[in-house]
C-alpha cells in the first residue's frame, strides 16, 4: 500500500476525468486536493479557466441505449456520474445525441466541485508526479511539458502522441437561412423538427469548387502547436488520430471522401428542392441561447484567413462571422498496455491511478467514465479496500480491458464501440446490427447492475 494519510487523494488535472474523479473520491469520504494549472499556465486550446471545459465539440455522442456511446452513458448514470447529470441538465437540441451548452456545462461543474466540502481546488501547475500518497493523474492531452517529461520518465519510454483538431464556431445571426434549412439525418427520434441547420451543395460543380479550395488552402505548420522540443517527442505531419481528422486531411484522401464523412448528404433532403443535394454540411447548436453553431465534423488546421475564405464557400455561410476559429493541438497519451492495469493503477506503482484521454480512451463520455472508475478505486484504496475491475461485458469494463490488453505495437486511442465487447452467444448473433446492439446493451446493463449491487456502488 502507498503512504496514505487521513484518506487524502491528490488529483492532477481539472478536465472531464479529473473533475469526475475528484467528485467520486470526495463523495466517498476522502479529502481531495484537485490541481488545475489554468489560469497560471494556459494550454493554447482552452478558452476559459473553468473546470471540465469541452474543447473539440459540444457533443458527447449518441444518447440512444442501443448505441455504444449511449450504452456508456447509461452505465455512467447508474454509477452516479456528476458530469453526466450536469450534461443532462445543460443539454441543447441535437437529435439523438447529447450535446451541451459548453459554457454552462463547465460553469455548473466548476460550481459543484468548488462547493464540495471534501474538495480543495488549487490553481497551480504540478511539474512532477508526486512521490507519495494516492495520486490520480488526469492531466489530459494537453499535459504541460514538465509533467509530460515526468510522465515519460515514469513510464520508462517516450509518450505516444497524436494531433487533434477543433471545429470553428459560427454566429447564428450570420447564417443565410434563405439557403440553409432545418433537418436531422434520418429524421431521428426526438428530432422531427430538425435540430441541425443544413447547408446544401445542390450541384457537383459548387462542391468541386469548395473541394479544390479546401485541399489547396494554406495550413498552419504543426510545429507551431507541438511540444516536441520540450518533451523530446518527435512528431510527424501524419500523426493524426483517425477519430478526429482535420477536414482538409479527409478531403486529401480523394474527391469523394467528404461525401462519406462530414458532407454526407444521405437523409438530408432539402424540402424546397425536388432533387436531393449533392453534399450537405451541418451546423449544430453550441449553446442554449442558440446564437452560436459549430460546423459538425469540420475540425481544421487551416490558417484563420483561409478558414474565412474557404468556409464562406459553403452555401449559407457566405457572410459567416466566426466566434472561434478551428485549431490544431498536440495530444499526449501513454502506452496503456505497457503501463496500466484495468483498475487504472500503474503497473509499477499501485497508488498511482491515471484517468482521461491520457490513458488512450477517446471521446468525452469515455474520459468521464475513466474518471468515475479512478475516483472509485482511489477511494477504495484509501479505505483499505481492493480496487475493482469492472466486468468486460459492460462498455466501461471493455474499454479499460481494451486499452490495457491490446498489442502495444499497434495501440491507438479507442472510443466506445460494440466491437470491443465479448462476442454474443450464437443464438443472439442472428438478426440485424440493431438487434445485436440491443442484446449487447441488455447484457451490459444486467452485468453492471449486478456488479454495482455486489460492491454496494449503486
Amino acid at each position: 500500500m502507498a503512504n496514505i494519510k487521513n484518506n487524502t487523494i491528490t488529483v492532477i488535472g481539472g478536465g472531464l476525468a479529473g473533475s469526475e474523479a475528484a467528485w467520486q473520491s470526495a463523495n466517498r469520504g476522502c479529502k481531495v486536493t484537485l490541481y488545475e494549472m489554468r489560469p497560471s499556465r494556459e494550454t493554447g486550446a482552452h478558452r476559459s479557466n473553468g473546470l471540465a471545459e469541452l474543447i473539440c465539440s459540444n457533443s458527447l455522442g449518441s444518447n440512444l441505449s442501443d448505441r455504444a456511446s449511449g450504452l456508456l452513458k447509461d452505465e455512467m448514470r447508474s454509477m452516479g456520474s456528476l458530469l453526466l447529470s450536469i450534461a443532462d441538465e445543460t443539454k441543447v437540441p441535437a437529435g439523438s445525441a447529447l450535446a451541451v451548452d459548453r459554457e454552462l456545462f463547465s460553469a455548473r461543474v466548476t460550481e459543484a466541485i468548488e462547493a464540495h466540502p471534501n474538495i480543495e481546488v488549487v490553481r497551480k501547475e504540478v511539474e512532477q508526479i508526486p512521490d507519495e500518497g494516492i495520486i490520480i493523474l488526469a492531466s489530459g492531452p494537453l499535459t504541460s511539458p514538465a509533467l509530460a517529461q515526468s510522465l515519460a520518465t515514469f513510464c520508462g519510454q517516450k509518450n505516444l502522441y497524436f494531433f487533434d483538431a477543433i471545429s470553428p464556431i459560427i454566429e447564428a445571426s450570420s447564417i443565410n437561412m434563405e439557403t440553409a434549412y432545418s433537418a436531422s439525418r434520418w429524421d431521428e427520434e426526438g428530432a422531427a423538427e430538425g435540430d441541425y441547420i443544413n447547408l446544401p451543395f445542390h450541384n457537383k460543380a459548387d462542391y468541386l469548387s469548395f473541394f479544390e479550395a479546401l485541399t489547396s488552402a494554406q495550413r498552419i505548420e504543426l510545429k507551431d502547436f507541438e511540444l516536441a522540443i520540450e518533451t523530446g517527442v518527435d512528431a510527424g505531419n501524419d500523426a493524426f488520430f483517425e477519430g478526429c481528422l482535420p477536414v482538409e486531411i479527409i478531403a486529401s484522401r480523394g474527391q469523394k471522401a467528404l461525401l462519406y464523412g462530414p458532407l454526407r448528404p444521405v437523409g438530408l433532403k432539402d424540402p424546397r428542392v425536388e432533387r436531393p443535394p449533392y453534399a450537405v454540411a451541418q451546423l449544430r447548436k453550441e449553446n442554449l441561447a442558440g446564437d452560436l453553431y459549430n460546423i459538425v465534423g469540420f475540425q481544421t488546421n487551416l490558417t484563420f484567413p483561409e478558414q474565412r475564405r474557404v468556409l464562406r464557400m459553403i452555401p449559407g455561410l457566405e457572410n459567416a462571422e466566426f466566434a472561434r476559429y478551428g485549431q490544431m493541438h498536440r495530444n499526449t497519451f501513454i502506452s496503456a498496455p505497457d503501463v496500466l492495469q484495468p483498475t487504472l493503477q500503474a503497473n509499477n506503482r499501485k497508488s498511482l491511478f491515471m484517468a482521461g484521454q491520457i490513458t488512450g480512451v477517446e471521446g468525452y463520455a469515455g474520459n468521464i467514465a475513466t474518471g468515475v472508475v479512478a475516483g472509485i478505486n482511489a477511494a477504495r484504496m484509501a479505505f483499505g479496500d481492493q480496487p475493482l475491475c469492472f466486468p468486460v461485458e459492460t462498455m466501461v469494463g471493455s474499454l479499460l480491458n481494451y486499452i490495457t490488453h491490446t498489442d502495444p505495437k499497434t495501440f491507438q486511442p479507442m472510443k466506445a464501440n460494440f466491437g470491443i465487447l465479448p462476442a454474443l452467444p450464437p443464438q443472439l448473433q442472428k438478426g440485424g446490427k440493431r438487434d445485436r446492439a440491443t442484446h449487447y446493451s441488455a447484457r451490459a446493463n444486467n452485468a453492471m447492475k449486478e456488479f454495482l449491487g455486489q460492491h454496494d456502488l449503486a
